[in-house]
């Protein structure tokens, strides 16, 4: 039997007669607060966090035309005097800096005159920002993963439809628009199985101070498939979650820990308290993910082993696309030798999707991006598209209900694992608006 996760008042919200009538009055609420500031020229953004990832997107956000930044918010003060002089560098005003708290986000929200708040701190933080941007009228743009449990991602949804303002986890990178475009042209055709994950060694970040040592409270206290956005902006739109199926439900499986105490053995000595340090979270965690259309999903997790990068696989019934250290595919009666894998290049190059075949973003201001990401010369598309967003009072890509679709696996998982891989059902934040919600990505424009 598969158990329930879902609010105590899903239900009421979720019956013919009231769900209409809900929908009907969030989406007017929606637009009428959209068309407050549509197609405004200035964006202003107020930043919080600002380590390495997110001084990354304060750099390419000060590299964009008509992005303002009049406040930042950070609990280190050389990270927050480091974005003050970075703002000033780019020839704004001096921001207005608030540092004095792990909660000092609340009062920027609070006091400051913003569209929207970039959140780019720890995890368990993630959702609070959030939340206080949407409360206080502005939209929040968020690193990965946007909550870390089911709570916080039902009080998203519902902050989402009662104020008219998004949070999105449109910072998490950008999905495979030209793969994308192979799959919606039937090079595959029906897809029924994708295998991805996160699979990236981690024991070095975890152990380094100076980097992501929050991430080794996670591996302490949780079990489960903790870091799915990565691998589901793929997905979603491949899949088209929440735009015409939707996951129904998910059994997850870890295996025993044992890696992160040997390597704190083999770095620390067998004194060093992380040697005996109980681990919760598995050395490999599988989480299997199926949909209401019959389609299923291998997500693998894997932050404690020696490997190079993760790989990723695509189904169809025509045919099958491989990832990994080459791109690699078979087209059944299209390849030229049966069962024999050829380059998948041609047929990227074939099948490049218009998204990025206009994307021909303005220069940008200051050279190139500084901070823990790729030193690119060139606008990133999440970013150009986040801020045409924002200037034409128009969602993400990635809506609420997509980035609360992607980063709920992780507690879903937790909950399948606690329960001896139990089957775990999985929400529906659309409220039955899946059925007819428009595919992902379908523009052909990046303006």
């Amino acid at each position: 039997m598969k158990s329930t996760f879902d609010r105590k008042d899903f239900l009421k919200l979720s019956t013919a007669a009231m769900g209409g009538a809900v929908l009907s009055t969030m989406g007017s609420a929606r637009e009428a607060k959209a068309k407050e500031r549509r197609q405004q020229s200035t964006v202003r953004l107020g930043f919080v966090g600002l380590g390495g990832r997110g001084t990354w997107h304060l750099s390419a956000a000060l590299g964009i035309e008509g992005v303002e930044v009049p406040a930042v918010c950070e609990i280190k003060p050389e990270r927050l005097y480091n974005a003050k002089r970075m703002v000033e560098a780019f020839g704004q005003p001096s921001p207005t800096l608030y540092g004095d708290g792990p909660t000092a986000f609340r009062r920027m929200c609070e006091e400051e005159d913003l569209d929207a708040v970039v959140c780019a701190t720890s995890w368990e933080w993630h959702a609070p920002v959030c939340l206080a941007a949407m409360n206080n009228g502005k939209h929040a743009a968020c690193e990965v993963p946007l909550m870390v449990t089911l709570e916080e991602a039902w009080e998203l949804v519902e902050t989402y439809e009662s104020t008219g303002r998004w949070a999105s986890i449109v910072l998490g990178g950008f999905p495979d628009l030209t793969l994308l475009n192979m799959v919606r042209q039937g090079v595959l055709g029906d897809i029924i199985h994708v295998e991805s994950g996160y699979i990236h060694d981690l024991r070095l970040v975890k152990f380094d101070p100076e980097r992501e040592p929050w991430r080794l409270q996670h591996a302490i206290d949780r079990n489960g498939n903790l870091y799915p956005d990565h691998p589901m902006r793929n997905m979603i739109p491949t899949l088209d979650i929440n735009h015409g199926d939707r996951i129904d439900y998910l059994v997850s499986m870890s295996s025993k820990a044992v890696m992160l105490n040997r390597y704190a053995e083999e770095q620390f000595g067998k004194e060093h308290p992380y040697a005996t340090q109980k681990m919760a979270l598995g050395d490999y965690n599988a989480t299997l993910l199926r949909t209401v259309g019959g389609k299923m999903i291998t997500l693998n997790h894997d932050t404690h082993t020696p490997h190079p990068r993760e790989s990723f696989r695509l189904q169809g019934t025509s045919g099958v696309y491989l990832r990994g250290e080459q791109r690699r595919i078979y087209v059944e009666g299209r390849s030229p030798v049966p069962h024999s894998w050829e380059d998948a290049d041609p047929y990227r190059q074939e099948y490049e999707h218009p998204l990025l075949k206009s994307y021909n973003p303005p220069a940008r201001i200051g050279g190139a991006i500084e901070g823990h990401g790729s030193r690119m010369t060139e606008t990133p598309i999440n970013w150009h598209r986040l801020i045409g967003n924002l200037k034409e009072g128009t969602e993400p890509d990635f809506d609420t209900y997509d980035s609360v679709t992607s980063s709920v696996v992780a507690p879903l998982s937790e909950a399948s694992v606690a329960d001896n891989s139990r089957p775990v059902e999985f929400p529906d934040f659309t409220k039955g608006a899946w059925k007819t919600r428009p595919p992902l990505f379908s523009d052909s424009s990046v303006a």
